[in-house]
């Protein structure tokens, strides 16, 4: 297979991006039936999610280097390249994208009765886009990616949403969008700065000033932030999720916010190195009101959906707060938090669907004593509520574990402008195990627990085969990755590596000049 996809270059990584864009493209001219329309595009999905296996089977995690390599002139004038390529971090979401896809439109299936085809090209194209994300080399590449897959995700909820779908949308665009333009301003800069490059992998070895980092920092945080999303930057993400039809919902948690974190790790950590680290108080402050303040506003929530985007923004808020501490372990908990923080999220919101496909509401109070008559639901709600709380055996357990050892021993790059002990924030951050327990064992009591009082419950139906069956699969990767996620580390590992040492390396000619930069900065600003 190394032979097969990396000696002989066959193009897998272009093949993975465009085959759900191709596969869109043939069911758009050729298909007409609704029924046919939902096979070709599993099809598609299941050929893809193939087609991306090589990237895990074949992956060489003995190395930090870029694998499965492609380049070629994009637009020469101006030194744009089609330059794609994929590491330990950035393989296992696009593994994780392609698996998704798969479970979005079989969760569809039957929900979904008007504009079925619209509907299914869609998460096709959207699956394109978010490939594309994980697999760019060249900045422009990655912008144009980033920017695309705003549209799909703006129809599937503008379309196909619920009754404030039209505000969700814009609040989501305007956002999103916002964020981007900031990100192309940041993008234009390093071209000139760096002599006119595109190249990503350039920008991680020039050596740019500090008053420049500083500046090209915030403008890529902004793009960042709001995708996480992070406090104060997060108020775009209930809304969606709560006007978002199940599939949408499913993955907006499980990638559109891994995007964010994703970004600060290819971009900030790497290229920005001094930045980081003077900004590592500012980040640190900002992850911390995610995971307390956010976990008591999720406390608050009456409607489920609005329940499990607020709890996604706590646990997406240790994934910042890993990334900042600049040690192996904390990179690797947040990344692995990010995988699981996908399985974990999605089927919740699943879970949200089946009920909502019944019931047509999602108020919690409208439930009540659901085991009686759904006890197989009832078990796997109850299993992927105790996984978000991160109980021992989940793979979520695995992630904060690892987040609140690095946080409790940072590196010494990461203390160099906090005021005080990272134990002190690393004491905080575990205040969330608590946090979590309450707002899911009070949405289980309510939910799941009690006698059956209401007429309408007591009609439901428990969950059939094709509703267990995209279900199974999270399972299965929840309870292996929580029990034994050494396979899963064994990827990240090299990779995080190399990245600490990028993140840790001053790019000034004295390490010294660090602090004297910072200083200087604040006083001329």
């Amino acid at each position: 297979m190394e032979s097969l996809y990396n000696v002989l270059g066959f193009p897998i990584l272009s093949l993975s991006i465009f085959l759900p864009t191709a596969g869109a493209l043939f069911i758009w001219m050729f298909v007409k039936d609704d029924a046919a329309v939902r096979w070709a595009s599993l099809s598609v999905s299941v050929a893809t999610f193939v087609v991306t296996l090589p990237l895990l089977l074949s992956f060489d995690h003995t190395t930090a280097h870029m694998q499965f390599e492609e380049l070629h002139p994009w637009i020469s004038s101006f030194n744009i390249n089609y330059a794609l390529g994929i590491d330990g971090i950035s393989m296992p979401f696009i593994v994780l994208t392609s698996l998704l896809t798969i479970v979005c439109i079989v969760s569809a299936w039957r929900c979904i009765q008007t504009r079925v085809k619209e509907y299914m090209l869609a998460f096709l194209i959207l699956e394109t886009t978010l490939i594309g994300v994980f697999a760019s080399l060249d900045a422009v590449l990655f912008y144009f990616f980033w920017e695309a897959m705003l549209i799909p995700m703006y129809l599937i909820i503008g379309v196909w949403g619920g009754k404030n779908r039209v505000y969700a949308t814009l609040k989501f665009f305007l956002y999103t969008l916002g964020g981007s333009v900031l990100m192309l301003i940041a993008i234009m800069a390093m071209y000139f700065k760096t002599g006119g490059s595109f190249s990503m992998l350039a920008y991680m070895d020039y050596p740019f000033n500090f008053d420049w980092q500083f500046w090209i920092f915030l403008a890529f945080f902004v793009a960042f932030a709001v995708k996480v999303p992070m406090w104060p930057f997060h108020t775009w993400l209930p809304d969606a999720h709560t006007e978002a039809p199940t599939a949408g919902s499913v993955i907006l948690a499980g990638i559109l916010l891994k995007m964010g974190a994703y970004g600060f790790l290819r971009f900030s950590l790497p290229m920005l190195p001094d930045a980081s680290q003077y900004f590592v108080p500012f980040m640190v402050f900002l992850s911390l009101i995610a995971i307390v303040y956010v976990s008591l506003v999720a406390m608050m929530q009456t409607d489920l959906k609005r329940l499990i985007a607020y709890s996604s923004i706590a646990h997406m808020g240790f994934v910042t707060l890993g990334t900042f501490m600049f040690t192996e372990i904390a990179i690797e908990g947040a990344v692995f938090g990010m995988i699981s923080h996908g399985f974990v999220a999605a089927a919740l919101f699943l879970c949200v669907g089946v009920l909502y496909d019944r019931m047509h509401t999602r108020e919690i109070s409208a439930y009540g004593g659901v085991v009686n008559v759904m006890p197989v639901f009832a078990v796997v709600m109850m299993f992927f509520a105790m996984a978000n709380v991160a109980l021992p055996g989940a793979s979520s357990f695995v992630a904060e574990i690892m987040v609140l050892l690095g946080t409790f021993n940072p590196s010494p790059e990461a203390m160099l402008y906090m005021p005080f002990s990272m134990k002190w924030v690393a004491i905080i951050a575990a205040s969330s195990v608590v946090l979590s327990a309450c707002y899911t064992l009070w949405m289980l009591k309510r939910v799941l627990m009690g006698d059956l009082v209401k007429d309408e419950v007591k009609t439901l139906k428990d969950m059939n085969v094709r509703e267990f069956s995209f279900f199974a699969p999270l399972i299965v990767l929840v309870i292996w990755l929580g029990l034994y996620p050494a396979p899963a580390l064994d990827l990240l590992h090299v990779t995080v590596a190399h990245l600490v040492d990028q993140a840790t390396s001053s790019k000034l000619a004295d390490a010294a000049l660090i602090a004297q930069g910072a200083a200087a900065h604040l006083i001329g600003h």
